[in-house]
């Protein structure tokens, strides 16, 4: 990493550390910072801290940029599985169900993350002032994880700095926010940025992932698919890939899963009444589909969670 973005990072690293919200452990000190939250939520952000290594969790990230700050993390979007850290960042430009845990944290230090929301409005502005085609597929795959530019890093250790000044909020805020989306769409993550609107700022994809979110248990195949959106197939597929790096398949899969497990895992359902209340057909099918995405038999893998899951927000 090229030494002026590394200070870059460094700043905000800081800023993100003096405002975490400390999960796991030190609740009274993460309490104790009701106005840095308020003011994070202001700009968009979530910052946070953790001190030990976690399990795996299904998560549901909405339109967003995710940084690694200190430590390292691994995430799995479909068949994409990727460990990093500080050196990369992930964007999520649509409503996406991903398996996450932190893998690294960094020693005392502990692991710092900053999650900001993308607003599609200003995404979508940004972009026609660039005059970049919303639609536009790249001629070859995105990769899943972006690099840093010193301008990127820049006006993202800018953004984190308002935290320490929420005074300034209400003038900068707005200007370093429609920064970042430019300089994002000026690295090789713009294709997927892109991919996620069309012309009129109404995303296809979009309405793709909330069909399959909302009505996951119901038979969805490609084509109903398109005819529901009034898009053709050939058009959902290329747009769906490279806005979220699945396929519609392998979205409305991943997302069963995720669901069945939370069941699972929150409320104590059996595996047969999770795997179908979200959509599966055949036990054994969503038992090896399962086994596949997480390792081990629903059931067995929905008592390890718990345990996970409790160790992880006790106080």
């Amino acid at each position: 990493m090229e030494d002026r973005i590394a200070q870059h990072l460094d700043r905000a690293a800081a800023a993100a550390s003096a405002h975490a919200a400390v999960l796991g452990r030190d609740h009274h000190a993460a309490a104790a910072r009701t106005g840095s939250a308020h003011h994070a939520d202001t700009l968009g952000l979530t910052v946070s801290r953790v001190h030990e290594a976690t399990g795996l969790f299904d998560r549901r990230y909405v339109p967003s940029l995710s940084v690694v700050l200190r430590g390292r993390k691994r995430s799995i979007v479909g068949d994409d599985d990727q460990e990093w850290g500080r050196d990369r960042f992930i964007i999520t430009p649509v409503d996406l169900p991903v398996v996450a845990g932190v893998i690294d944290t960094a020693g005392d230090d502990g692991f710092v993350s900053a999650v900001w929301r993308l607003d599609p409005v200003v995404v979508g502005e940004v972009i026609a002032s660039m005059s970049v085609p919303g639609a536009a597929v790249a001629a070859t795959p995105v990769p899943r994880l972006g690099s840093w530019t010193e301008a990127l890093a820049d006006a993202f250790a800018r953004l984190l700095g308002l935290l320490d000044a929420p005074e300034d909020i209400p003038v900068l805020f707005p200007l370093v926010s429609r920064e970042i989306v430019l300089r994002l769409l000026q690295t090789s993550q713009a294709p997927r940025i892109t991919a996620a609107l069309d012309g009129s700022g109404t995303s296809v994809v979009t309405g793709a992932t909330a069909l399959l979110t909302s009505r996951m248990d119901e038979p969805w195949s490609m084509d109903r698919l398109a005819r529901t959106l009034r898009v053709s197939e050939s058009t959902l597929f290329a747009r769906f890939k490279e806005a979220t790096g699945m396929t519609p398949a392998q979205y409305l899969k991943r997302t069963r899963l995720g669901e069945a497990r939370r069941r699972m895992v929150v409320h104590g359902d059996t595996a047969a009444r999770a795997a179908a209340a979200v959509g599966f057909r055949s036990a054994s099918h969503f038992s090896r589909d399962y086994r596949e995405a997480y390792g081990r038999p629903p059931a067995a893998d929905a008592v390890v969670a718990r345990a996970q899951l409790a160790l992880a927000t006790a106080v």
